[in-house]
């Protein structure tokens, strides 16, 4: 059942220029996927996430869905609004909390990012959840990720960044 929920869930994937309707509260892409992926500008490397601390988990045989970590410092005030590998049909932005002894898991919308302030991507807690992988992730390989970041102007900056692939007690 949860796993189900899980898949359901993929339907609400959000686009890099996605607005929220104010009578329903659901996320509407307002342009097409192609477009929506087009950066607005271009990071200098002072402006740029740093990112750090990245990999995939490996998976076994014949899974369908994977997770990526890292950790995530913007210079400025930020959201992480879209994320697309080759690797996987589409990945979501999650969440893991304990409520009352039961570990939930929800998808969001985005992540904001503080300025110059570390976010954990790590298991058990924010993290990225690969759907519909194209293939086994195997230990030893790697994997590249887009990133989409929006600031509060608007602007829209993407980073690519290669992820090891590791077994989960690497």
């Amino acid at each position: 059942m949860h796993y189900l929920m899980i898949i359901l869930a993929t339907v609400f994937l959000v686009a890099c220029d996605a607005k929220v309707s104010n009578d329903s509260k659901k996320v509407v892409a307002s342009v097409s996927a192609e477009k929506a992926l087009e950066p607005t500008s271009t990071p200098d490397k002072q402006d740029s996430v740093k990112i750090s601390d990245n990999w995939i988990r490996a998976t076994a045989p014949g899974q369908a869905v994977g997770a990526a970590y890292m950790t995530l410092t913007s210079p400025q005030d930020s959201k992480l609004v879209y994320v697309e590998t080759a690797a996987a049909g589409s990945v979501e932005i999650h969440n893991m909390t304990m409520e009352n002894g039961v570990m939930k898991m929800r998808m969001l919308d985005e992540l904001t990012l503080k300025a110059n302030q570390a976010e954990k991507l790590a298991p058990g807690g924010f993290h990225l959840m690969l759907f519909d992988l194209k293939q086994q992730l195997k230990a030893g390989e790697s994997a590249t990720i887009k990133l989409c970041f929006k600031d509060n102007n608007g602007n829209i900056t993407h980073q690519n960044v290669i992820l090891p692939i590791k077994d989960a007690q690497s």
